[in-house]
């Protein structure tokens, strides 16, 4: 499962891996000059005329000039000591090098991961679940952190434990080799014991991470009905046992990772006592031994460690293997063709867009939502939408805005068919939904929303707020522009909300705006101002407009009644009025 990360990391990343990988084996080989450096420096301390019987030291006591074996003592003391610190150096570097690297990476995925899910398509986004999403983005990539440090630590561990074991080999082979096979097979049952443990509790942490998501969305989203309803300890109780269940398979794989260490520091104690009972029956008694027993002892000390290192880095992995394919998958997500392709210039209506046989349905074994709907929309009317929930208009506008396409039929933006896609004429449109998305940030930011800060024209602003009829109340602020809205828009009213969604749609200089309900919510006086405004903007664009009641679209030139996916009914306000009365008289006969 780890290795499609591999593919999803820029050049630079895999280029820096390798090199990583180059430091390990530098790092292992100063570990093995490290242990190297024991054997002599004890057998001097113990039995000095004996160093010379060392070949290594030999050679290099002649090169020195070095006749006596008390002469010894002090170079070989500085030699071990620089292997050591140098050993020591090496392994923080590796260690810096590591985490830096893991963290980058992570960076690098979870950008990766944020940017494919905002390339998907409108159907996707409607078939997810958000909470879903955000676990993915902010949790569960996190969590492929964790995998990448555990798996460079376990690399990293293998190739020291590899060079370790090499280095006691030729120090003494029986005992290195019995000391090898006792803690690799010992931790070998573990790993056994445990595999199936960690990954329920993997399965358990990627489920419950989704559902603590979920938890703190919906609660602090419905805080108003919460506050009203006291219903404060329903919501802490699910997010309680979804919380207190990931943190005790959480603590669960802790626990695994980390208890072996315990058990071999003892198991080691008594293998190195049972070397030394054992190898003081040798010729010389325990002397003799010492330098290879103290080599063994730092070796094992050496030794332990990395073993502990793989097995915890290995429950690591294990543990998150359903959290790192939940971001794997993610991070799998296709992206649109034209990507790379630079940013098409808008195209704006001509003539008119026509919906020529339309046929849309989500899924093949649904039933039609459009059925061989016809319509045509002049450049310049002011075209409103009526009929009950579920007789397709929301779906209408989203196939004209290019969310969603066709199953059968055509959508000719000026006998063109508009495809799919962000193309130019997309760039065209705005859309003013019901619930007006406002950021915790400035009037001007809300109204340029999608400009950074520091491109924003304000003149162009202020513009779009006038016509919006905003501007009088924004400039009557202390700070105008500049104002906070707070947080989804608190501290403005319904009307005002509609309003800033109105210039956000004319800041961005669309001559199609397309107004999803956006009235419905609001009382008859601020509905009629809101409605006012709209009419108030130019002539020149193009308004589409979706309302439950009929007398919102008084004021439009074109009224289309929909009914189970067709268009029954298109007119003026007058005409599907008498039409709307004659089927009420005909209701009360019947």
């Amino acid at each position: 499962m780890v290795a499609p990360l591999w593919y999803h990391l820029t050049r630079r990343r895999q280029r820096q891996f390798m090199l990583l990988i180059g430091l390990m084996l530098v790092s292992a080989l100063a570990e093995v000059v490290s242990l190297g450096a024991v054997l002599p420096f004890l057998g001097v301390l113990v039995d000095p005329e004996r160093a010379f019987s060392f070949p290594i030291v030999a050679d290099v006591a002649q090169a020195l000039g070095i006749n006596s074996p008390n002469q010894l003592l002090l170079p070989l003391t500085v030699v071990f000591a620089v292997a050591a610190l140098t050993a020591g150096a090496i392994r923080i570097l590796l260690l810096w090098a590591t985490t830096r690297i893991a963290f980058a990476t992570g960076a690098d995925l979870g950008i990766e991961v944020y940017r494919r899910t905002l390339h998907q398509p409108y159907r996707v986004h409607v078939a997810r679940n958000s909470s879903e999403l955000i676990s993915g983005i902010m949790v569960k990539v996190n969590g492929v952190v964790g995998v990448l440090l555990a798996l460079l630590t376990l690399v990293s561990s293998t190739v020291v434990l590899v060079a370790l074991m090499f280095a006691l080999i030729a120090i003494d082979p029986m005992v290195a080799m019995l000391a090898v096979v006792g803690f690799g097979a010992s931790y070998a049952i573990m790993s056994r014991m445990s595999r199936r443990r960690l990954n329920d509790n993997s399965q358990r942490i990627a489920y419950e991470q989704t559902k603590v998501v979920k938890a703190l969305q919906e609660g602090l989203g419905g805080i108003r009905d919460i506050l009203l309803d006291g219903s404060q300890s329903v919501y802490c109780d699910i997010f309680g046992q979804a919380d207190q269940s990931l943190r005790r398979a959480e603590a669960n794989n802790v626990f695994i990772g980390q208890s072996p260490r315990y058990v071999m520091e003892a198991l080691g104690m008594v293998l190195i006592a049972c070397f030394a009972y054992g190898l003081s029956f040798q010729a010389g008694g325990i002397a003799t031994a010492l330098p290879v027993l103290g080599a063994l002892a730092v070796g094992a000390q050496r030794m332990l460690p990395a073993l502990q290192q793989i097995f915890s880095a290995w429950a690591t992995i294990a543990g998150n293997r359903a959290s790192l394919a939940d971001a794997v998958g993610l991070l799998d997500q296709p992206m649109p063709a034209d990507i790379m392709q630079p940013v098409p210039t808008p195209r704006f209506l001509e003539r008119a867009i026509r919906f020529v046989a339309v046929r849309f349905r989500y899924v093949s074994d649904s039933p039609w939502i459009l059925d061989d709907f016809n319509l045509t929309i002049p450049k310049g009317s002011r075209v409103g939408f009526v009929g009950s929930t579920g007789s397709g208009k929301s779906t209408t506008l989203d196939l004209l805005m290019g969310l969603l396409s066709p199953t059968e039929g055509t959508i000719l933006f000026d006998d063109q068919p508009i495809g799919g896609g962000h193309t130019g004429w997309q760039r065209s449109i705005a859309h003013v939904p019901q619930s007006i998305y406002l950021a915790d940030a400035t009037l001007s930011e809300n109204i340029a929303f999608g400009v950074r800060p520091e491109a924003i024209d304000l003149k162009r602003v202020q513009q779009a707020a006038r016509q919006a009829q905003i501007a009088d109340f924004i400039e009557s602020k202390a700070d105008g522009y500049h104002a906070l809205v707070g947080e989804r828009g608190v501290r403005l009213s319904g009307g005002q909300r509609q309003r800033i969604g109105i210039a956000r749609a004319l800041y961005k200089r669309a001559t199609i705006l397309v107004f999803d309900e956006a009235t419905s919510a609001l009382d008859n006086e601020t509905e009629q101002s809101v409605m006012d405004a709209i009419e108030g903007l130019g002539s020149d664009l193009t308004i589409l407009i979706i309302a439950h009641r009929l007398s919102t679209l008084r004021q439009c030139n074109i009224i289309v009644e929909l009914e189970q996916g067709r268009v029954v009914a298109q007119g003026t306000y007058e005409e599907i009025l008498e039409r709307s009365s004659s089927f009420s008289r005909m209701a009360k006969v019947i």
